[in-house]
Protein backbone atom coordinates (compact mmCIF):
# COMPACT_ATOMS: atom_id res chain seq x y z
CA UNK A 1 0.00 0.00 0.00
CA UNK A 2 1.42 3.16 -1.26
CA UNK A 3 1.76 5.96 0.88
CA UNK A 4 -0.66 9.13 0.42
CA UNK A 5 -0.27 12.51 0.57
CA UNK A 6 -3.28 14.08 -1.34
CA UNK A 7 -6.83 14.20 0.22
CA UNK A 8 -9.65 13.70 -2.89
CA UNK A 9 -12.91 14.18 -0.75
CA UNK A 10 -11.32 17.26 0.87
CA UNK A 11 -10.39 18.10 -2.64
CA UNK A 12 -13.31 17.55 -4.00
CA UNK A 13 -15.24 19.34 -1.25
CA UNK A 14 -13.46 22.59 -2.02
CA UNK A 15 -13.08 22.75 -5.46
CA UNK A 16 -17.45 21.88 -5.64
CA UNK A 17 -17.70 24.93 -3.38
CA UNK A 18 -15.37 27.29 -5.22
CA UNK A 19 -17.08 26.36 -8.37
CA UNK A 20 -20.68 26.87 -7.53
CA UNK A 21 -19.74 30.38 -5.47
CA UNK A 22 -17.89 31.85 -8.87
CA UNK A 23 -21.20 31.07 -11.22
CA UNK A 24 -23.08 33.37 -8.65
CA UNK A 25 -21.24 36.08 -9.40
CA UNK A 26 -21.95 35.62 -12.66
CA UNK A 27 -25.30 35.67 -13.45
CA UNK A 28 -25.53 32.44 -12.73
CA UNK A 29 -24.20 31.40 -16.41
CA UNK A 30 -20.44 30.44 -15.97
CA UNK A 31 -17.97 29.13 -18.63
CA UNK A 32 -15.41 27.11 -17.09
CA UNK A 33 -12.57 26.30 -19.01
CA UNK A 34 -10.79 23.24 -18.38
CA UNK A 35 -7.14 23.28 -18.96
CA UNK A 36 -5.24 19.68 -18.44
CA UNK A 37 -6.80 16.43 -18.68
CA UNK A 38 -10.41 16.35 -17.91
CA UNK A 39 -9.51 11.97 -17.86
CA UNK A 40 -6.64 9.65 -16.71
CA UNK A 41 -4.72 12.64 -15.26
CA UNK A 42 -1.72 10.45 -14.83
CA UNK A 43 1.06 13.65 -14.35
CA UNK A 44 -1.69 14.88 -11.31
CA UNK A 45 -1.42 11.13 -9.81
CA UNK A 46 2.53 10.72 -9.99
CA UNK A 47 3.32 14.18 -8.92
CA UNK A 48 0.15 14.00 -5.47
CA UNK A 49 0.54 10.82 -4.40
CA UNK A 50 -3.32 9.87 -3.92
CA UNK A 51 -4.81 11.72 -6.33
CA UNK A 52 -7.41 9.88 -8.43
CA UNK A 53 -6.46 10.27 -12.22
CA UNK A 54 -10.35 10.60 -12.62
CA UNK A 55 -11.37 13.23 -10.00
CA UNK A 56 -12.24 15.88 -12.49
CA UNK A 57 -14.78 13.40 -13.41
CA UNK A 58 -15.84 13.06 -9.93
CA UNK A 59 -16.62 16.23 -9.78
CA UNK A 60 -18.02 16.69 -12.90
CA UNK A 61 -20.76 13.62 -11.38
CA UNK A 62 -21.38 15.71 -8.48
CA UNK A 63 -22.60 18.74 -10.50
CA UNK A 64 -23.86 16.96 -13.40
CA UNK A 65 -27.29 18.30 -13.06
CA UNK A 66 -26.12 22.02 -13.16
CA UNK A 67 -23.32 21.65 -16.47
CA UNK A 68 -23.22 21.13 -20.25
CA UNK A 69 -20.15 19.99 -21.36
CA UNK A 70 -18.49 21.26 -24.85
CA UNK A 71 -15.39 19.55 -26.19
CA UNK A 72 -13.19 21.61 -28.54
CA UNK A 73 -10.78 20.59 -31.67
CA UNK A 74 -8.55 22.97 -33.93
CA UNK A 75 -9.66 21.58 -37.08
CA UNK A 76 -5.71 21.96 -37.67
CA UNK A 77 -4.64 18.95 -35.41
CA UNK A 78 -7.29 16.85 -37.10
CA UNK A 79 -5.69 17.76 -40.46
CA UNK A 80 -1.92 17.43 -39.37
CA UNK A 81 -2.76 14.32 -37.22
CA UNK A 82 -1.74 15.52 -34.36
CA UNK A 83 -0.68 12.59 -31.45
CA UNK A 84 -1.90 12.58 -27.92
CA UNK A 85 1.59 11.11 -26.52
CA UNK A 86 0.15 9.34 -22.85
CA UNK A 87 -2.45 7.25 -25.30
CA UNK A 88 -0.33 7.23 -28.51
CA UNK A 89 -3.53 8.10 -30.73
CA UNK A 90 -4.82 11.58 -32.82
CA UNK A 91 -6.56 14.08 -31.27
CA UNK A 92 -9.84 13.48 -33.12
CA UNK A 93 -9.45 9.79 -31.57
CA UNK A 94 -8.84 11.13 -28.54
CA UNK A 95 -12.11 13.00 -28.70
CA UNK A 96 -13.91 10.31 -29.74
CA UNK A 97 -12.62 8.38 -26.75
CA UNK A 98 -13.26 11.50 -24.47
CA UNK A 99 -17.11 11.53 -25.41
CA UNK A 100 -16.91 7.47 -24.91
CA UNK A 101 -15.17 8.04 -21.75
CA UNK A 102 -17.33 10.60 -19.93
CA UNK A 103 -20.59 8.69 -20.82
CA UNK A 104 -19.14 5.71 -19.50
CA UNK A 105 -19.47 7.82 -16.18
CA UNK A 106 -22.76 9.15 -16.83
CA UNK A 107 -22.20 12.14 -18.37
CA UNK A 108 -22.72 12.89 -22.45
CA UNK A 109 -21.56 15.94 -24.04
CA UNK A 110 -23.29 18.96 -25.24
CA UNK A 111 -21.71 19.55 -28.32
CA UNK A 112 -18.59 19.60 -30.16
CA UNK A 113 -16.57 22.67 -31.52
CA UNK A 114 -14.08 22.58 -34.17
CA UNK A 115 -11.83 25.69 -33.97
CA UNK A 116 -10.46 27.93 -36.47
CA UNK A 117 -12.02 25.75 -39.24
CA UNK A 118 -11.27 26.90 -42.59
CA UNK A 119 -12.63 23.99 -44.72
CA UNK A 120 -9.70 21.16 -43.96
CA UNK A 121 -10.58 18.39 -45.22
CA UNK A 122 -10.47 15.91 -42.24
CA UNK A 123 -11.94 18.13 -40.77
CA UNK A 124 -15.31 18.07 -42.71
CA UNK A 125 -14.98 13.99 -42.66
CA UNK A 126 -14.48 13.82 -38.87
CA UNK A 127 -17.46 16.78 -38.74
CA UNK A 128 -19.53 14.19 -41.23
CA UNK A 129 -18.78 11.35 -38.74
CA UNK A 130 -19.77 12.74 -35.12
CA UNK A 131 -22.92 14.60 -36.92
CA UNK A 132 -23.89 10.87 -38.56
CA UNK A 133 -23.71 9.63 -35.28
CA UNK A 134 -25.64 12.21 -33.74
CA UNK A 135 -23.32 14.36 -32.19
CA UNK A 136 -24.09 18.21 -32.85
CA UNK A 137 -21.23 19.72 -34.21
CA UNK A 138 -20.49 23.66 -34.06
CA UNK A 139 -17.78 25.47 -36.46
CA UNK A 140 -15.63 28.40 -35.29
CA UNK A 141 -13.64 30.32 -37.77
CA UNK A 142 -10.04 31.97 -37.50
CA UNK A 143 -10.34 35.97 -36.74
CA UNK A 144 -8.11 37.90 -38.47
CA UNK A 145 -5.73 40.11 -35.85
CA UNK A 146 -6.99 37.62 -33.10
CA UNK A 147 -6.21 38.62 -29.80
CA UNK A 148 -4.95 42.13 -30.24
CA UNK A 149 -7.34 43.78 -32.58
CA UNK A 150 -10.07 44.03 -30.36
CA UNK A 151 -12.58 46.24 -31.70
CA UNK A 152 -12.50 43.53 -34.58
CA UNK A 153 -12.20 40.29 -32.55
CA UNK A 154 -15.03 41.62 -30.00
CA UNK A 155 -17.71 42.16 -33.05
CA UNK A 156 -20.26 40.56 -35.21
CA UNK A 157 -17.32 40.29 -37.88
CA UNK A 158 -14.90 38.58 -35.38
CA UNK A 159 -17.00 36.66 -32.57
CA UNK A 160 -19.97 37.19 -33.88
CA UNK A 161 -19.07 35.06 -36.99
CA UNK A 162 -18.90 31.84 -34.74
CA UNK A 163 -21.83 29.70 -34.29
CA UNK A 164 -23.54 30.36 -31.40
CA UNK A 165 -23.40 27.11 -29.32
CA UNK A 166 -26.76 26.76 -27.68
CA UNK A 167 -26.53 26.26 -23.78
CA UNK A 168 -28.74 25.32 -21.13
CA UNK A 169 -27.16 24.88 -17.53
CA UNK A 170 -25.83 27.40 -15.45
CA UNK A 171 -22.15 26.05 -16.03
CA UNK A 172 -21.00 24.98 -19.17
CA UNK A 173 -18.04 22.74 -19.21
CA UNK A 174 -15.38 23.72 -22.37
CA UNK A 175 -12.02 21.40 -22.70
CA UNK A 176 -10.41 19.52 -25.35
CA UNK A 177 -8.35 16.68 -25.73
CA UNK A 178 -5.21 18.57 -25.55
CA UNK A 179 -3.55 21.91 -25.39
CA UNK A 180 -4.00 24.50 -28.08
CA UNK A 181 -7.35 23.01 -28.77
CA UNK A 182 -8.92 26.62 -28.81
CA UNK A 183 -10.66 26.42 -25.33
CA UNK A 184 -10.01 30.13 -24.24
CA UNK A 185 -11.43 31.79 -27.62
CA UNK A 186 -14.83 29.01 -27.33
CA UNK A 187 -15.56 30.95 -24.35
CA UNK A 188 -14.91 33.93 -25.52
CA UNK A 189 -16.95 33.85 -28.45
CA UNK A 190 -19.82 32.02 -26.22
CA UNK A 191 -19.07 35.37 -23.85
CA UNK A 192 -20.20 37.96 -26.42
CA UNK A 193 -22.84 35.97 -27.97
CA UNK A 194 -24.50 35.43 -24.58
CA UNK A 195 -24.12 39.28 -23.65
CA UNK A 196 -25.44 39.84 -26.77
CA UNK A 197 -28.87 38.06 -25.72
CA UNK A 198 -28.77 40.26 -22.57
CA UNK A 199 -27.32 37.00 -20.60
CA UNK A 200 -24.84 38.45 -18.51
CA UNK A 201 -22.39 35.34 -18.49
CA UNK A 202 -18.93 35.15 -16.75
CA UNK A 203 -15.57 33.10 -17.30
CA UNK A 204 -13.19 31.45 -15.21
CA UNK A 205 -10.27 29.06 -15.49
CA UNK A 206 -9.88 25.13 -14.02
CA UNK A 207 -6.56 24.23 -13.94
CA UNK A 208 -4.48 22.18 -11.48
CA UNK A 209 -1.20 22.91 -12.54
CA UNK A 210 0.65 25.37 -11.35
CA UNK A 211 -0.59 25.33 -7.96
CA UNK A 212 -1.17 28.73 -7.57
CA UNK A 213 -0.90 28.30 -3.35
CA UNK A 214 2.55 26.91 -3.27
CA UNK A 215 6.11 28.08 -3.85
CA UNK A 216 7.58 28.89 -7.29
CA UNK A 217 10.33 26.36 -6.78
CA UNK A 218 8.50 23.65 -4.97
CA UNK A 219 9.10 20.58 -6.50
CA UNK A 220 5.42 20.37 -7.57
CA UNK A 221 5.70 23.18 -9.66
CA UNK A 222 8.91 22.56 -11.22
CA UNK A 223 7.67 19.21 -12.34
CA UNK A 224 4.73 21.18 -14.06
CA UNK A 225 7.50 23.07 -15.81
CA UNK A 226 9.24 20.26 -17.15
CA UNK A 227 6.07 18.67 -18.20
CA UNK A 228 6.23 21.67 -20.68
CA UNK A 229 9.27 22.05 -21.38
CA UNK A 230 8.37 21.16 -25.15
CA UNK A 231 6.40 24.34 -25.62
CA UNK A 232 8.98 26.40 -23.14
CA UNK A 233 6.55 27.18 -20.62
CA UNK A 234 7.61 28.67 -16.85
CA UNK A 235 6.28 29.34 -13.92
CA UNK A 236 5.91 32.69 -12.10
CA UNK A 237 4.85 34.96 -9.41
CA UNK A 238 1.84 36.40 -10.74
CA UNK A 239 2.80 40.39 -11.27
CA UNK A 240 -0.58 41.15 -11.26
CA UNK A 241 -1.71 39.47 -8.23
CA UNK A 242 1.27 40.61 -6.18
CA UNK A 243 0.20 43.97 -7.08
CA UNK A 244 -3.12 43.95 -6.26
CA UNK A 245 -3.41 41.97 -3.31
CA UNK A 246 0.58 41.86 -1.95
CA UNK A 247 0.27 38.19 -2.01
CA UNK A 248 2.58 35.89 -4.04
CA UNK A 249 0.50 33.57 -6.04
CA UNK A 250 2.46 31.15 -8.70
CA UNK A 251 1.04 31.18 -12.22
CA UNK A 252 2.66 30.63 -15.94
CA UNK A 253 3.92 32.76 -18.71
CA UNK A 254 0.95 32.25 -21.19
CA UNK A 255 -1.67 33.26 -18.63
CA UNK A 256 0.49 36.32 -17.01
CA UNK A 257 1.19 37.64 -20.86
CA UNK A 258 -2.11 37.23 -22.25
CA UNK A 259 -4.01 38.55 -19.26
CA UNK A 260 -3.72 42.41 -20.28
CA UNK A 261 -5.63 41.68 -23.99
CA UNK A 262 -7.77 39.35 -22.08
CA UNK A 263 -8.52 41.77 -19.80
CA UNK A 264 -9.56 44.50 -22.27
CA UNK A 265 -11.48 41.41 -24.22
CA UNK A 266 -13.55 41.03 -21.29
CA UNK A 267 -14.01 44.48 -19.94
CA UNK A 268 -15.09 45.47 -23.68
CA UNK A 269 -17.62 41.98 -24.17
CA UNK A 270 -18.76 43.73 -20.29
CA UNK A 271 -18.88 46.70 -21.90
CA UNK A 272 -18.64 48.44 -18.53
CA UNK A 273 -21.84 46.27 -16.71
CA UNK A 274 -21.21 47.14 -13.04
CA UNK A 275 -22.94 43.58 -12.27
CA UNK A 276 -20.53 41.89 -14.12
CA UNK A 277 -16.69 40.94 -12.10
CA UNK A 278 -14.07 41.87 -13.24
CA UNK A 279 -10.51 39.78 -12.61
CA UNK A 280 -7.52 41.83 -11.22
CA UNK A 281 -5.03 39.06 -12.23
CA UNK A 282 -4.79 35.70 -14.10
CA UNK A 283 -5.14 33.73 -10.58
CA UNK A 284 -8.48 35.51 -10.05
CA UNK A 285 -9.61 34.05 -13.19
CA UNK A 286 -8.82 30.08 -11.61
CA UNK A 287 -10.36 28.31 -9.36
CA UNK A 288 -7.88 25.96 -8.44
CA UNK A 289 -8.36 24.36 -4.96
CA UNK A 290 -5.24 21.65 -5.56
CA UNK A 291 -2.76 22.95 -3.04
CA UNK A 292 -5.64 22.52 0.10
CA UNK A 293 -5.95 19.29 -1.45
CA UNK A 294 -2.40 18.56 -0.16
CA UNK A 295 -1.99 16.57 3.55
CA UNK A 296 1.71 15.04 2.96
CA UNK A 297 3.96 17.93 1.34
CA UNK A 298 7.29 16.35 1.78
CA UNK A 299 5.75 12.67 0.27
CA UNK A 300 4.95 15.08 -2.92
CA UNK A 301 7.77 16.61 -2.99
CA UNK A 302 9.35 13.06 -3.59
CA UNK A 303 7.13 11.99 -6.17
CA UNK A 304 7.36 14.81 -7.84
CA UNK A 305 11.38 14.88 -8.18
CA UNK A 306 10.98 11.59 -9.10
CA UNK A 307 8.40 12.69 -12.08
CA UNK A 308 11.61 15.52 -13.03
CA UNK A 309 13.67 12.54 -13.79
CA UNK A 310 10.75 10.40 -15.77
CA UNK A 311 10.58 13.84 -17.87
CA UNK A 312 13.90 13.67 -18.76
CA UNK A 313 14.31 10.44 -19.78
CA UNK A 314 10.88 10.64 -21.97
CA UNK A 315 11.85 13.73 -23.94
CA UNK A 316 15.68 12.19 -23.99
CA UNK A 317 13.93 9.20 -25.95
CA UNK A 318 12.20 11.28 -27.56
CA UNK A 319 15.32 13.31 -28.80
CA UNK A 320 17.32 9.80 -30.18
CA UNK A 321 14.08 9.49 -32.30
CA UNK A 322 14.20 12.36 -33.60
CA UNK A 323 10.82 13.71 -32.27
CA UNK A 324 12.22 16.19 -29.79
CA UNK A 325 14.66 18.96 -29.56
CA UNK A 326 17.98 19.44 -27.53
CA UNK A 327 17.12 22.44 -25.74
CA UNK A 328 14.05 20.78 -24.13
CA UNK A 329 16.39 17.46 -22.44
CA UNK A 330 18.62 20.64 -20.99
CA UNK A 331 16.02 22.54 -19.80
CA UNK A 332 14.86 19.39 -17.84
CA UNK A 333 18.11 18.78 -16.98
CA UNK A 334 18.76 21.98 -16.03
CA UNK A 335 15.47 21.97 -13.41
CA UNK A 336 17.11 18.53 -11.61
CA UNK A 337 20.08 20.48 -10.90
CA UNK A 338 18.01 23.65 -9.73
CA UNK A 339 16.82 20.84 -7.02
CA UNK A 340 19.42 18.82 -6.92
CA UNK A 341 18.08 15.84 -8.42
CA UNK A 342 19.95 13.10 -10.18
CA UNK A 343 18.97 10.31 -12.81
CA UNK A 344 20.35 7.47 -10.20
CA UNK A 345 17.71 9.18 -7.37
CA UNK A 346 15.59 6.97 -9.82
CA UNK A 347 16.17 3.53 -7.80
CA UNK A 348 15.08 1.13 -10.77
CA UNK A 349 17.59 3.11 -13.03
CA UNK A 350 21.48 1.78 -11.79
CA UNK A 351 19.84 -1.93 -10.94
CA UNK A 352 19.13 -2.48 -14.77
CA UNK A 353 22.27 -1.06 -16.03
CA UNK A 354 24.06 -3.25 -14.09
CA UNK A 355 21.77 -6.00 -15.46
CA UNK A 356 23.01 -4.99 -18.86
CA UNK A 357 26.59 -5.32 -17.87
CA UNK A 358 25.74 -8.64 -16.27
CA UNK A 359 24.00 -10.14 -19.44
CA UNK A 360 26.94 -8.55 -21.73
CA UNK A 361 29.80 -10.47 -19.45
CA UNK A 362 28.11 -13.62 -19.26
CA UNK A 363 27.69 -13.59 -23.36
CA UNK A 364 31.13 -12.38 -24.14
CA UNK A 365 32.22 -13.24 -27.41
CA UNK A 366 29.07 -13.42 -28.57
CA UNK A 367 27.30 -10.40 -31.30
CA UNK A 368 24.36 -8.81 -30.05
CA UNK A 369 22.85 -5.98 -27.76
CA UNK A 370 22.77 -6.72 -24.09
CA UNK A 371 18.99 -4.92 -22.33
CA UNK A 372 18.43 -4.73 -18.85
CA UNK A 373 15.49 -3.64 -17.12
CA UNK A 374 14.56 -3.18 -13.47
CA UNK A 375 11.00 -2.51 -11.78
CA UNK A 376 10.20 -1.31 -8.56
CA UNK A 377 6.98 -3.22 -6.94
CA UNK A 378 4.47 -1.40 -4.84
CA UNK A 379 6.37 -2.94 -1.63
CA UNK A 380 9.61 -1.66 -3.13
CA UNK A 381 11.27 -5.06 -4.05
CA UNK A 382 13.19 -4.06 -6.91
CA UNK A 383 12.74 -7.02 -10.11
CA UNK A 384 15.42 -7.33 -13.13
CA UNK A 385 15.02 -8.81 -16.70
CA UNK A 386 17.45 -9.49 -19.84
CA UNK A 387 17.06 -10.29 -23.44
CA UNK A 388 17.26 -13.78 -24.49
CA UNK A 389 16.92 -16.31 -27.56
CA UNK A 390 13.69 -16.75 -26.49
CA UNK A 391 12.43 -13.07 -24.89
CA UNK A 392 12.65 -9.67 -24.76
CA UNK A 393 14.23 -8.22 -21.53
CA UNK A 394 10.96 -6.29 -20.98
CA UNK A 395 9.39 -9.77 -21.70
CA UNK A 396 11.31 -11.70 -19.05
CA UNK A 397 11.11 -8.64 -16.33
CA UNK A 398 7.24 -8.96 -16.54
CA UNK A 399 7.05 -12.92 -16.41
CA UNK A 400 9.93 -12.41 -13.63
CA UNK A 401 7.90 -9.95 -11.33
CA UNK A 402 4.46 -11.34 -11.43
CA UNK A 403 6.38 -15.48 -10.36
CA UNK A 404 7.52 -12.86 -7.16
CA UNK A 405 4.17 -11.71 -6.33
CA UNK A 406 2.54 -14.85 -6.64
CA UNK A 407 4.89 -16.89 -4.97
CA UNK A 408 6.02 -19.35 -7.88
CA UNK A 409 9.84 -20.51 -7.82
CA UNK A 410 12.07 -19.16 -10.59
CA UNK A 411 13.16 -22.86 -11.97
CA UNK A 412 8.88 -22.77 -12.62
CA UNK A 413 8.25 -22.07 -16.02
CA UNK A 414 4.96 -20.04 -17.06
CA UNK A 415 5.41 -20.12 -20.50
CA UNK A 416 4.72 -24.02 -22.18
CA UNK A 417 8.01 -24.60 -24.35
CA UNK A 418 5.38 -25.86 -26.81
CA UNK A 419 4.06 -22.61 -27.29
CA UNK A 420 7.12 -20.37 -27.50
CA UNK A 421 8.71 -23.22 -30.19
CA UNK A 422 5.23 -22.33 -32.39
CA UNK A 423 5.21 -18.81 -31.88
CA UNK A 424 8.83 -18.54 -32.70
CA UNK A 425 7.93 -21.00 -35.76
CA UNK A 426 5.71 -18.25 -37.06
CA UNK A 427 7.68 -15.38 -36.28
CA UNK A 428 10.48 -16.65 -38.10
CA UNK A 429 9.17 -19.38 -40.44
CA UNK A 430 5.91 -17.16 -41.57
CA UNK A 431 6.26 -13.97 -40.91
CA UNK A 432 10.30 -13.84 -41.99
CA UNK A 433 10.83 -11.87 -38.60
CA UNK A 434 14.53 -10.78 -37.82
CA UNK A 435 14.09 -12.36 -34.51
CA UNK A 436 12.39 -15.25 -32.90
CA UNK A 437 12.46 -13.51 -29.29
CA UNK A 438 8.97 -12.96 -28.16
CA UNK A 439 8.34 -9.10 -27.21
CA UNK A 440 6.23 -8.43 -24.19
CA UNK A 441 2.92 -8.10 -26.32
CA UNK A 442 3.62 -11.88 -27.33
CA UNK A 443 4.70 -13.24 -23.86
CA UNK A 444 1.28 -11.62 -22.65
CA UNK A 445 -0.72 -13.98 -25.20
CA UNK A 446 1.29 -16.85 -24.77
CA UNK A 447 0.95 -16.41 -20.36
CA UNK A 448 -3.02 -16.38 -21.62
CA UNK A 449 -2.94 -19.61 -23.48
CA UNK A 450 -0.48 -21.18 -21.08
CA UNK A 451 -3.23 -20.26 -18.05
CA UNK A 452 -5.89 -22.32 -19.75
CA UNK A 453 -4.07 -25.80 -19.20
CA UNK A 454 -1.70 -24.26 -16.15
CA UNK A 455 -2.53 -23.64 -12.89
CA UNK A 456 0.61 -21.68 -12.06
CA UNK A 457 0.40 -19.98 -14.79
CA UNK A 458 -3.00 -18.42 -14.14
CA UNK A 459 -2.20 -17.47 -10.88
CA UNK A 460 0.74 -15.44 -12.35
CA UNK A 461 -1.48 -13.72 -14.58
CA UNK A 462 -3.76 -13.00 -11.99
CA UNK A 463 -0.89 -10.57 -10.65
CA UNK A 464 -0.52 -8.48 -14.06
CA UNK A 465 -2.93 -5.92 -12.34
CA UNK A 466 -0.35 -5.52 -9.31
CA UNK A 467 1.96 -3.76 -11.88
CA UNK A 468 -0.06 -1.20 -12.52
CA UNK A 469 1.84 1.93 -11.51
CA UNK A 470 5.15 0.39 -10.67
CA UNK A 471 8.20 1.88 -11.74
CA UNK A 472 9.82 0.62 -14.60
CA UNK A 473 13.44 1.57 -16.40
CA UNK A 474 15.15 -0.29 -19.49
CA UNK A 475 17.92 0.50 -20.98
CA UNK A 476 17.07 -0.06 -24.53
CA UNK A 477 13.87 1.82 -26.06
CA UNK A 478 11.19 -0.84 -26.27
CA UNK A 479 10.23 -2.26 -29.13
CA UNK A 480 6.64 -1.35 -30.47
CA UNK A 481 5.28 -4.58 -29.32
CA UNK A 482 7.36 -4.47 -25.50
CA UNK A 483 5.78 -0.44 -25.41
CA UNK A 484 2.20 -2.23 -26.13
CA UNK A 485 2.29 -4.48 -23.47
CA UNK A 486 4.43 -1.96 -21.05
CA UNK A 487 1.61 0.71 -21.50
CA UNK A 488 -1.50 -1.74 -21.07
CA UNK A 489 -0.22 -2.69 -17.88
CA UNK A 490 0.03 1.14 -16.93
CA UNK A 491 3.58 1.23 -15.57
CA UNK A 492 5.91 4.04 -15.49
CA UNK A 493 8.49 3.27 -17.97
CA UNK A 494 11.46 5.13 -18.53
CA UNK A 495 14.84 4.31 -20.63
CA UNK A 496 18.06 5.43 -21.54
CA UNK A 497 17.45 5.70 -25.45
CA UNK A 498 19.80 3.35 -26.63
CA UNK A 499 18.57 1.26 -29.28
CA UNK A 500 17.85 -2.29 -29.01
CA UNK A 501 19.05 -3.37 -32.40
CA UNK A 502 21.41 -2.12 -34.90
CA UNK A 503 18.63 -2.27 -37.75
CA UNK A 504 17.23 1.15 -38.48
CA UNK A 505 13.57 -0.62 -39.58
CA UNK A 506 11.89 -2.22 -36.32
CA UNK A 507 8.78 -4.02 -36.27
Amino acid sequence: MKNIGFDNEKYLKEQTAAILDRVKKFDNKLYLEFGGKLCFDYHAARVLPGYDPNVKIRLLQLLKDKIDIVLCIYAGDIEKGRVRGDFGITYDAATLKLIDDLRKWGLDILSVVITRFANQSSAIIFKNKLERRGVKVYLHYPIEGYPANIDFVVSDNGFGKNEYIETKKPIVVITGPGPNSGKLSTCLSQLYNEHKRGINAGYAKFETFPIWSISLKHPVNVAYEAATADIMDFNLVDPFHLNTYNETAINYNRDVESFPILKLILGKIFDGKSNVPMYSSPTDMGVNRAGFGIINDELTKDAAKQELIRRYFRYNGEYVLGIEKKETVDRVMLLMEELGVKVTDRAVVEVARKTADEAEAQGKGNSGIYCGAAIELNNGKIITGKNSKLMHAASSLVLNAVKVLANIPDEILLLSPHIINQIAKLKEGIFDADSESLDLEEALIALSISATTNHTAELAMKKLVDLRGCEVHMTHIPTPGDEVGLKRLGVNLTTDGKFSSRNLFVT
